[in-house]
């Protein structure tokens, strides 16, 4: 009998066995780790061809990175062609917040977003004044094509199925996973980190960097920092199992 693959899923949580889920951690703008990623999923379904597969992507998909542009055409073409999941990370709502509140330029710009105002044909000058802000917030506004503002407005703030839940940053422990506020749900660091206790389910995320998937009892962090270490993260689950591509 030929040994299943990958290893269980921690704490006993369990999965469709007729369903693998890829899960993508931050992607930061690397269109060419992306295209690799998911080179792997597809040479991964001919190998282990399943019944059916879903590919979800964790957030902070935009920033950092060279390419924010070119990764949203990417992944809005990819949503036509194979089932996929687009979680909500905290850096596509700083991107919509600064059409809304130029003032919110300074801390884009100091996490990533002047690389994702470049992949727009924007150039801010080193230190914007209140006008440049908002002269920016309109360019940016109309530079920003309708199709990934509505990309980014419909994306998820989680995804639960069986004993899984994805989402970007984690949960606030004590607090039902139906009940998480959206800010905590992008957000949130050590209050989740440091918990110990199971939640309802195993907690799949992105949002803090490490430099190998960090797999506890009751969450598995699969942000190993694409943007700075040409390491973007995939892993499957599938029947209470996971592995890594």
């Amino acid at each position: 009998m030929q040994a299943q693959p990958g290893q269980p899923l921690p704490s006993g949580f369990l999965t469709s066995p007729q369903l693998r889920f890829y899960a993508v951690g931050d992607i930061h703008g690397r269109l060419d780790l992306l295209e690799k990623v998911n080179a792997r999923i597809e040479t991964d379904l001919k190998r282990r061809p399943c019944w059916r597969s879903v590919r979800v992507f964790l957030g902070d998909h935009v920033d950092r990175g060279p390419h924010s542009r070119e990764v949203l055409d990417y992944l809005m073409a990819l949503e036509g062609t194979c089932d996929t999941v687009f979680i909500l990370g905290n850096h596509e709502t700083i991107l919509t917040d600064f059409i809304q509140d130029p003032t919110v330029l300074p801390t884009w710009l100091s996490v990533g977003g002047l690389e994702t105002l470049i992949s727009y044909g924007i150039r801010p000058p080193r230190n914007p004044s209140p006008a440049d802000q908002s002269r920016l917030a309109a360019e940016f506004a109309e530079a920003l094509p309708v199709s990934h503002l509505n990309f980014i407005r419909n994306l998820r703030p989680c995804f639960a199925f069986d004993d899984v839940f994805f989402v970007h940053a984690g949960v606030r422990p004590g607090v039902p996973l139906s009940k998480q506020s959206l800010t905590d749900l992008c957000w949130i660091r050590d209050d989740f980190l440091l918990h110990d206790g199971l939640f309802e389910r195993l907690v799949i995320h992105g949002h803090t960097p490490v430099r190998t998937p960090e797999i506890r009892p009751n969450r598995i962090n699969i942000d190993t920092g694409a943007y700075a270490t040409g390491q973007l993260t995939c892993m499957w689950i599938e029947g209470g199992r996971m592995g890594f591509l």
